[in-house]
């Protein structure tokens, strides 16, 4: 099958590596412009161009696919590319573009979506972070025929995954990456065959997973102790959940929730020592820090970063 394929990030670089070992022609990929990235903040190249560039695929990095938005001209030049490109579908996995019903209507079988989550469980740009934030038992993926709604559209393969007590963002993201590259193929396999039907999807259950914010980042410790391991997790490792100690902002990577006899105020540190590791008290229960980070240092298990930041008597902010 002849594919234009739409994406980005590593999620769907997974994806389109798995088509081009599946032997499917790609005829021409979109992506995001390049973007500064890193101490040099140098353009650096999206995870998807550079598998199309090392497979010698055409790349194109139009900044809107919007005839009548701020840049028309390069969506009409967007417009004409795709369709002088010879395709029966068009792949979108993670893009970060919005496509146009004018997009949407240009390829013979339709733009197909690779989705992170059971929809309509999650719709929107961050359904893995949501799921974990939320305390969900499982998530998956969900390839789905587009339309002109975010994340809306019918349901044509659906597969579930569940979600591990220490998973984090990171880690559910390559298991559903790696997922969302199985199923493309079969989807593709099947449309091919005319054998992969569409089912709408109900409202009920639908809610939106908004773009992590970096505000978010700050744990607010009159929470509870279940509610702010879940949120760590979901921010690993981005944005990176943080905790205020004094004028000094400390991530934190891993934690989990325990039960103590000794009580506090909400964000007092209840124990910090090699032995018992770093207790925080919290809104309900207590939260046992694991692996932390000082401003300008490394990733350390709490042991190691208690040889170098002291915290007894501290209170977390």
């Amino acid at each position: 099958m002849k594919i234009i394929f739409a994406g980005t990030p590593e999620f769907a670089a997974v994806a389109l590596e798995a088509l081009y070992a599946a032997g499917h022609e790609i005829t021409l990929v979109l992506t995001q412009p390049d973007r500064p990235a890193g101490r040099g903040m140098q353009l650096q190249a999206s995870p998807v161009k550079q598998c199309a560039q090392k497979h010698g695929t055409t790349v194109a990095q139009p900044v809107s696919l919007r005839l009548n938005g701020k840049y028309p001209e390069v969506a009409q030049e967007a417009h004409a590319l795709l369709q002088a490109t010879p395709h029966d579908v068009m792949v979108v996995a993670a893009y970060g573009l919005i496509l146009p019903r004018s997009v949407l209507d240009i390829p013979r079988l339709g733009c197909i979506n690779i989705h992170g989550s059971l929809l309509p469980r999650w719709r929107g740009a961050a359904p893995i972070h949501r799921a974990i934030e939320a305390g969900d038992a499982e998530t998956g993926i969900t390839i789905m025929q587009m339309e002109e709604g975010l994340d809306t559209g019918p349901m044509m393969l659906i597969e579930s995954l569940s979600i591990l007590e220490d998973d984090t963002t990171g880690s559910l993201h390559d298991k559903l990456a790696a997922l969302g590259g199985r199923m493309i193929v079969e989807a593709l396999d099947k449309l091919g065959r005319g054998e992969l039907p569409a089912t709408p999807q109900p409202e009920e259950g639908a809610n939106y997973a908004a773009k992590i914010a970096k505000e978010e980042a700050a744990l607010d410790f009159s929470q509870s102790a279940q509610q702010l391991a879940r949120r760590i997790r979901a921010f690993n490792p981005f944005p990176g959940a943080t905790g205020r100690v004094g004028e000094t902002v400390i991530k934190l990577w891993q934690a989990r929730p325990v039960t103590v006899a000794q009580r506090g105020a909400p964000g007092q540190v209840l124990s910090a020592d090699a032995q018992g590791g770093i207790v925080v008290a919290c809104g309900e229960g207590a939260l046992l820090l694991t692996e932390l980070q000082k401003p300008g240092g490394k990733r350390l298990p709490a042991s190691e970063f208690l040889k170098g930041f002291a915290l007894e008597d501290a209170r977390f902010a």
